[in-house]
């Protein structure tokens, strides 16, 4: 069974600020279990000596924790994780940036609402949602071509096409899960400048999903976007995982 003091701050990634840490190292243990629902955490004294940080650290993951509904204060009994309930918000890991495997794990999570995201898109973009796909697809090709790596581009791109929905949900949904893969796609695409073939690959990519959504063909852009999101998969398993700081 994992203790708190089996699971040292160290192992966790260098490039995280302590509270990430310390944060990352809790949920761990809440979520394989070590302290389910209803169970009592360590006190802070405990766990700051225990993880070697100060208290104020021990109390910023904690505040964190509790923020995201996972654990909550009983007044003179301590800290408690919580059992499930409504309110309690979905959440990914933020150190899920600095594995390879987790980001492919979020890619694949990815393919299925970018698959749908495209297919509504196609049906219900107007044409002022369409010129912002298209003025955002120029954006891309416009930074790589003067020495840029086109991911503030690129993000834009797909958030246009979420827009598109005109369903809010899709939108914030593809914001949430957009964060994690800004580092992936910042490192995809310097190889991308380094390989010539793979930068047109991508650009072919993003030119078949927005010539589907504006022929408004549900699916083929479904497709397209499909296909765009497995290929991504294919090109961040080409990354070694020290590229990510993992």
């Amino acid at each position: 069974m994992t203790k708190l003091q089996d699971l040292p701050i160290a192992t966790l990634s260098a490039t995280a600020k302590m509270p990430d840490r310390v944060t990352a190292a809790l949920l761990s243990l809440i979520r394989t279990g070590e302290y389910p629902p209803g169970a009592r955490l360590p006190s802070e004294m405990r766990m700051a000596t225990s993880f070697g940080v100060s208290r104020t650290v021990i109390r910023e993951a904690v505040s964190r924790l509790k923020s995201e509904g996972l654990v909550e204060s009983r007044q003179g009994s301590g800290v408690y994780v919580r059992t499930g309930s409504m309110d309690t918000p979905f959440r990914i890991d933020p150190t899920v940036a600095d594995s390879v495997q987790s980001l492919l794990q979020v890619v694949e999570l990815r393919r299925g609402l970018e698959s749908e995201i495209a297919a509504l898109a196609a049906e219900r973009r107007t044409p002022a949602q369409l010129d912002e796909i298209r003025a955002a697809l120029a954006a891309i090709e416009a930074d790589v071509a003067t020495g840029g790596d086109g991911v503030d581009a690129d993000m834009a791109f797909h958030r246009a096409i979420a827009r598109a929905t005109g369903n809010p949900h899709f939108l914030a949904l593809w914001d949430f899960l957009g964060q994690f893969l800004r580092g992936a796609m910042t490192v995809t695409r310097a190889l991308e400048a380094e390989r010539q073939e793979m930068g047109r690959q991508v650009l072919d990519e993003h030119h078949a999903l927005l010539e589907a959504i504006a022929a408004g063909d549900p699916a083929a852009a479904s497709a397209a976007a499909r296909h765009h999101m497995v290929m991504a998969s294919q090109r961040i398993g080409t990354l070694e995982a020290g590229a990510l700081g993992a």
